[in-house]
């Protein structure tokens, strides 16, 4: 399904500079494993998506791949600008629940390998975040999987167009959390966006929104409780 509007020119409501940033010390390989071991009380802040939903949605599932570099980053891909759902958008490797699959981590890590060409047994699955269900129809379960930097991957041509990290500190700072604003269908339409740039002069701007946005602030929420 095509997106009826530009999120990019979507008028910017303002930030949230004014909650802190996850500390680095929680950012740490034994620290994720700890925080999801051991949950802190806690809400996600967005759960569902309030525009173009229709029915009932059906399961789906991401993985949200951090990568244990010194430094972690979030592997993230760009979506083929072809193709029919969410065409040139920023998402995590994921997709629908297949009969065949036991439960949402198979289907992570399935579609993961399927679109990415990451392998299973590179995972190190430390458990899920709440469901987020999308605009689109689904209902989405993000799998959190630690990933080894010695990656070697390789994109589904057909799916796929790019593969990039962005670092994990950046995407669990506030600050840039946009919250942009559109009038849709009648009403006011809010979501998150967290565009990022690799380097500061870098004509490359990646426009991160909508889902993949909303479970990237629910994993900041998670953190920082």
């Amino acid at each position: 399904m095509a997106v009826l509007f530009d999120p990019e020119l979507a008028p910017l409501l303002g930030a949230d500079g004014h909650l802190p940033a996850v500390v680095p010390e929680r950012l740490t390989p034994a620290a994720l494993r700890e925080r999801f071991l051991a949950p802190p009380a806690w809400e996600p802040e967005v759960a569902v998506e309030r525009f173009l939903q229709q029915g009932d949605p059906l399961p789906a599932s991401v993985l949200v791949p951090l990568v244990m570099r010194d430094a972690p980053t979030v592997l993230l891909t760009r979506r083929m600008p072809h193709l029919r759902a969410h065409a040139g958008q920023i998402s995590f490797p994921g997709g629908r629940v297949e009969p065949a699959d036991p439960d949402p981590v198979h289907t992570a890590l399935r579609e993961a390998h399927e679109e990415i060409g990451l392998p299973g047994d590179q995972v190190e699955v430390i458990g899920s975040l709440p469901t987020y269900t999308t605009g689109t129809g689904f209902v989405v379960t993000p799998v959190v999987g630690l990933v080894e930097p010695r990656l070697s991957l390789q994109p589904d041509p057909s799916e796929v167009e790019e593969i990039f990290e962005v670092p994990l500190s950046f995407l669990m700072t506030p600050a840039h959390h946009q919250r942009r604003g559109i009038a849709f269908g009648g009403r006011q339409l809010e979501f998150f966006a967290m565009p990022w740039r690799p380097a500061p002069t870098d004509a490359r701007e990646y426009f991160i929104w909508g889902a993949t946005a909303a479970m990237l602030r629910n994993l900041y929420r998670f953190l920082a409780a």
